[in-house]
């Protein structure tokens, strides 16, 4: 089964053209004069760059687009920290995680 991969195409002054990359395929990328040059020749980039690490026996990687996110994850803080940031959620009347939420989205 062939993945799908997000394709990333953006102008380059410095090279005078398009540059197409795949996120999740490390160092893969293409050159083109118009988007749609950069586009093929990502293509055959990316058929390139799964072939060479088959044959270096690498693993290829899933696009990220097939993880499946929860929403959650856990992340250690000094202790301090959690106390500031908890007294902060409760002078704001919130919950800290409602609070925390509201900082990373700032």
């Amino acid at each position: 089964m062939t993945q799908t991969y997000p394709i990333e195409i953006f102008y380059s002054e410095e090279d005078a053209g398009y540059i197409a990359t795949f996120p999740d395929l490390p160092g893969c990328s293409a050159f083109g004069e118009t988007e749609n040059d950069a586009l093929s020749a990502a293509q055959k980039a990316k058929e390139a760059w799964i072939a060479a690490q088959n044959a270096a026996g690498n693993p290829i990687p899933l696009p990220a687009e097939t993880h499946k996110f929860s929403g959650k994850f856990l992340v250690r803080v000094p202790k301090d920290l959690h106390a500031h940031l908890s007294h902060a959620a409760q002078r704001q009347g919130v919950s800290l995680n409602q609070y925390v939420l509201y900082r990373l989205a700032q």
